[in-house]
C-alpha cells in the first residue's frame, strides 16, 4: 500500500523533474538564436518553458514543507535546512535580480527593428545570463544536498 508520505516524495521527485530540468536550458535556448527573428522566437520558447519551471517550483516547495511537517526531524538536519535556505534564495534571485535585468531585453526585443542583433543585447544578455548561471548553481548543490543528505 502506498502511503500520503510516499506520494509526497513521489511529487516531489517529479516537481523537481519538471522545474528543474528545463531550468537549466532556459538561457542555452536563447544563445541559439542568430537573427532578431530566432531570437524572438527562442524568447517565446523560454517562456513557455518557464511556466513549468514556476509549476515545479510552487509544488517542489509545498512538498518539501510537507515532508518536514510529516518528518519533523528534516528541520534538525543540515541537508534539509541548507536546501530550504538555497531554495528560498533561488526563489528571491527571480524577482530581485532576474526580473530588473530581463525587462530592457524584452523591450528591446519588441521595439528593435531588423534582423541584426544590437551589441545592446549581447551585454544586457551577458549580465542575466550570470545570473541564472548563479542560480543554476544553486539549484546543483540543492541537488546534491537531497541525494547525499550529509550531516
Amino acid at each position: 500500500m502506498i502511503t500520503f508520505y510516499k506520494v509526497i516524495v513521489f511529487i516531489h521527485i517529479f516537481s523537481a523533474i519538471l522545474g528543474m530540468g528545463p531550468g537549466f536550458i532556459l538561457t542555452t535556448v536563447v544563445k541559439s538564436g542568430n537573427t532578431m527573428t530566432e531570437l524572438r522566437h527562442s524568447y517565446k520558447i523560454r517562456h513557455k518553458l518557464h511556466i513549468f519551471v514556476m509549476i515545479g517550483g510552487i509544488l517542489l516547495l509545498i512538498t518539501g514543507l510537507i515532508m518536514g511537517i510529516m518528518s519533523p526531524y528534516l528541520f534538525r538536519t543540515f541537508w534539509y535546512n541548507t536546501s530550504l535556505i538555497l531554495f528560498l534564495i533561488a526563489l528571491a534571485i527571480g524577482p530581485v535580480m532576474l526580473s530588473p535585468r530581463s525587462r530592457p531585453i524584452k523591450a528591446l526585443l519588441a521595439s528593435h527593428v531588423g534582423e541584426d542583433i544590437p551589441e545592446e543585447y549581447f551585454r544586457l544578455s551577458k549580465e542575466l545570463f550570470r545570473y541564472e548561471n548563479l542560480e543554476n548553481i544553486i539549484f546543483l548543490i540543492i541537488i546534491a544536498l537531497m541525494i547525499l543528505k550529509p550531516f
